[in-house]
Protein backbone atom coordinates (compact mmCIF):
# COMPACT_ATOMS: atom_id res chain seq x y z
CA UNK A 1 0.00 0.00 0.00
CA UNK A 2 1.39 3.15 -1.05
CA UNK A 3 1.24 5.83 1.51
CA UNK A 4 -1.01 8.10 -1.05
CA UNK A 5 -3.51 5.26 -0.52
CA UNK A 6 -2.71 5.21 3.57
CA UNK A 7 -3.76 8.95 3.85
CA UNK A 8 -7.13 10.14 5.62
CA UNK A 9 -9.65 12.29 3.67
CA UNK A 10 -10.78 13.98 7.00
CA UNK A 11 -6.79 14.58 7.47
CA UNK A 12 -6.49 15.64 4.06
CA UNK A 13 -9.26 18.18 5.19
CA UNK A 14 -7.37 18.63 8.55
CA UNK A 15 -4.24 19.61 6.73
CA UNK A 16 -6.15 21.70 4.12
CA UNK A 17 -7.77 24.08 6.68
CA UNK A 18 -4.20 24.60 8.42
CA UNK A 19 -2.79 27.76 8.63
CA UNK A 20 0.28 27.28 11.03
CA UNK A 21 2.72 24.70 11.01
CA UNK A 22 1.60 23.54 7.73
CA UNK A 23 5.14 22.35 6.18
CA UNK A 24 5.95 20.58 9.63
CA UNK A 25 2.54 19.10 9.53
CA UNK A 26 3.30 17.55 5.89
CA UNK A 27 6.72 16.30 6.82
CA UNK A 28 5.87 14.66 10.02
CA UNK A 29 2.39 13.35 7.87
CA UNK A 30 4.86 11.77 5.57
CA UNK A 31 7.45 10.01 8.16
CA UNK A 32 4.01 8.51 10.24
CA UNK A 33 2.40 7.21 6.76
CA UNK A 34 6.01 5.24 6.18
CA UNK A 35 5.44 3.17 9.72
CA UNK A 36 2.99 0.81 10.04
CA UNK A 37 0.06 2.91 11.67
CA UNK A 38 -3.61 4.05 10.17
CA UNK A 39 -4.15 7.67 9.88
CA UNK A 40 -7.48 9.33 11.83
CA UNK A 41 -8.84 11.81 12.89
CA UNK A 42 -9.23 11.95 16.84
CA UNK A 43 -10.08 15.32 19.15
CA UNK A 44 -9.58 17.07 15.53
CA UNK A 45 -6.01 16.46 15.17
CA UNK A 46 -4.33 13.63 13.24
CA UNK A 47 -3.90 10.61 14.85
CA UNK A 48 -2.15 7.30 13.62
CA UNK A 49 -3.22 4.24 15.67
CA UNK A 50 -1.82 0.67 15.62
CA UNK A 51 -4.53 -2.56 15.33
CA UNK A 52 -7.14 0.37 16.92
CA UNK A 53 -5.10 1.28 19.53
CA UNK A 54 -4.00 4.93 19.74
CA UNK A 55 -0.19 5.78 19.01
CA UNK A 56 0.56 9.16 18.76
CA UNK A 57 -1.36 12.10 17.86
CA UNK A 58 -0.14 15.24 15.98
CA UNK A 59 -0.32 18.84 17.93
CA UNK A 60 0.02 22.26 16.90
CA UNK A 61 0.88 25.06 19.83
CA UNK A 62 1.25 28.50 19.59
CA UNK A 63 5.22 28.24 20.35
CA UNK A 64 6.32 24.75 18.79
CA UNK A 65 4.75 21.81 16.83
CA UNK A 66 4.60 18.21 18.36
CA UNK A 67 4.01 14.49 17.99
CA UNK A 68 2.93 13.05 21.16
CA UNK A 69 3.45 9.70 22.30
CA UNK A 70 0.20 8.15 23.94
CA UNK A 71 2.59 5.83 26.66
CA UNK A 72 5.83 7.92 26.21
CA UNK A 73 6.28 7.25 29.75
CA UNK A 74 6.76 3.81 28.49
CA UNK A 75 9.26 4.41 26.21
CA UNK A 76 13.43 4.08 26.42
CA UNK A 77 14.05 7.60 25.29
CA UNK A 78 17.62 7.44 24.53
CA UNK A 79 17.88 10.91 22.61
CA UNK A 80 16.52 12.32 26.08
CA UNK A 81 13.91 13.92 23.78
CA UNK A 82 10.29 13.30 25.34
CA UNK A 83 8.54 16.04 27.17
CA UNK A 84 6.06 15.71 29.85
CA UNK A 85 2.89 17.79 28.37
CA UNK A 86 2.71 19.56 32.15
CA UNK A 87 3.98 19.20 35.58
CA UNK A 88 1.07 16.85 36.05
CA UNK A 89 1.07 14.41 33.41
CA UNK A 90 1.82 10.92 34.23
CA UNK A 91 1.78 8.84 30.91
CA UNK A 92 2.09 10.99 27.76
CA UNK A 93 5.37 12.39 26.34
CA UNK A 94 5.96 14.87 23.55
CA UNK A 95 8.49 15.36 20.97
CA UNK A 96 8.67 19.05 20.22
CA UNK A 97 9.65 20.85 16.70
CA UNK A 98 10.04 24.06 16.24
CA UNK A 99 10.70 23.76 12.14
CA UNK A 100 10.89 21.50 9.41
CA UNK A 101 14.92 20.50 9.34
CA UNK A 102 14.10 19.54 12.85
CA UNK A 103 12.10 16.93 12.08
CA UNK A 104 14.02 15.76 9.29
CA UNK A 105 16.73 15.48 11.03
CA UNK A 106 15.14 13.47 13.69
CA UNK A 107 13.26 11.19 10.88
CA UNK A 108 15.08 8.05 11.67
CA UNK A 109 15.03 8.58 15.72
CA UNK A 110 11.19 9.20 15.14
CA UNK A 111 10.42 6.09 13.35
CA UNK A 112 12.67 4.30 16.20
CA UNK A 113 10.53 5.54 19.40
CA UNK A 114 7.37 4.71 16.66
CA UNK A 115 8.75 1.10 16.23
CA UNK A 116 9.12 0.87 19.91
CA UNK A 117 5.44 2.16 21.09
CA UNK A 118 4.22 0.02 18.58
CA UNK A 119 5.96 -2.83 20.73
CA UNK A 120 4.81 -1.48 23.96
CA UNK A 121 0.93 -2.09 22.12
CA UNK A 122 1.79 -5.30 21.08
CA UNK A 123 3.35 -6.53 24.71
CA UNK A 124 0.11 -4.82 26.02
CA UNK A 125 2.46 -3.38 28.80
CA UNK A 126 0.21 -1.59 31.07
CA UNK A 127 1.11 2.34 32.87
CA UNK A 128 1.93 1.27 36.45
CA UNK A 129 2.03 4.89 37.68
CA UNK A 130 1.66 5.88 41.36
CA UNK A 131 -1.47 7.44 41.69
CA UNK A 132 -1.25 10.25 44.19
CA UNK A 133 -3.72 9.34 47.05
CA UNK A 134 -3.49 11.75 49.14
CA UNK A 135 -3.97 15.28 47.83
CA UNK A 136 -2.26 17.98 49.32
CA UNK A 137 -5.54 20.38 50.25
CA UNK A 138 -4.18 24.38 50.45
CA UNK A 139 -4.74 25.99 54.12
CA UNK A 140 -7.33 28.49 52.42
CA UNK A 141 -9.22 25.57 50.88
CA UNK A 142 -9.04 23.22 54.36
CA UNK A 143 -10.40 26.32 56.54
CA UNK A 144 -13.41 26.10 53.85
CA UNK A 145 -14.06 22.38 54.51
CA UNK A 146 -13.85 22.67 58.00
CA UNK A 147 -15.85 25.17 58.51
CA UNK A 148 -18.61 24.21 55.71
CA UNK A 149 -19.75 20.34 56.56
CA UNK A 150 -21.84 20.08 53.20
CA UNK A 151 -19.02 21.56 51.25
CA UNK A 152 -16.59 18.93 52.58
CA UNK A 153 -19.24 16.08 51.48
CA UNK A 154 -19.70 17.82 48.58
CA UNK A 155 -16.40 17.79 47.59
CA UNK A 156 -15.63 14.24 48.75
CA UNK A 157 -18.54 12.86 46.63
CA UNK A 158 -16.38 14.28 43.42
CA UNK A 159 -14.54 11.68 41.48
CA UNK A 160 -10.71 12.14 42.47
CA UNK A 161 -9.87 13.61 38.71
CA UNK A 162 -12.09 16.33 39.66
CA UNK A 163 -10.81 16.48 42.81
CA UNK A 164 -7.36 16.53 41.70
CA UNK A 165 -8.26 19.58 39.16
CA UNK A 166 -9.61 21.84 41.78
CA UNK A 167 -6.68 21.26 44.21
CA UNK A 168 -4.04 21.89 41.85
CA UNK A 169 -5.86 25.07 40.65
CA UNK A 170 -6.46 26.38 44.30
CA UNK A 171 -2.47 25.39 45.31
CA UNK A 172 -1.46 27.23 42.06
CA UNK A 173 -0.84 30.79 42.97
CA UNK A 174 2.12 31.87 45.32
CA UNK A 175 -0.14 34.59 47.13
CA UNK A 176 -2.62 33.02 50.02
CA UNK A 177 -5.09 35.99 49.24
CA UNK A 178 -5.56 34.94 45.70
CA UNK A 179 -5.58 31.12 46.56
CA UNK A 180 -8.56 32.18 49.02
CA UNK A 181 -10.28 34.08 46.69
CA UNK A 182 -9.94 31.00 43.63
CA UNK A 183 -11.98 29.07 46.77
CA UNK A 184 -14.63 31.35 47.62
CA UNK A 185 -14.82 31.68 43.40
CA UNK A 186 -16.07 27.61 42.70
CA UNK A 187 -17.73 26.73 46.82
CA UNK A 188 -20.87 26.97 44.59
CA UNK A 189 -19.54 25.12 41.92
CA UNK A 190 -18.68 22.24 44.09
CA UNK A 191 -21.50 22.20 46.49
CA UNK A 192 -23.72 22.15 42.94
CA UNK A 193 -21.52 18.28 42.32
CA UNK A 194 -19.46 19.81 39.43
CA UNK A 195 -15.73 19.75 38.45
CA UNK A 196 -13.72 22.77 37.88
CA UNK A 197 -14.35 22.97 33.82
CA UNK A 198 -17.50 21.88 34.19
CA UNK A 199 -20.49 24.83 32.95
Amino acid sequence: MTNENKMNPKVDAFVGRATKWLEEMETLRAILLDCPLTEELKWGKPCYTYEGRNIVIIQGFKEYFALLFFKGYLLQDPHGILVKTGENTKVGRQIRFTDTQEITRLEPILKAYIAEAIEVEKSGLKVDVIQDTELDIPEEFQNKLDENPALKAAFEALTPGRQRAYVFYFTAPKQSKTRASRVEKYVQQILDGKGLNDR
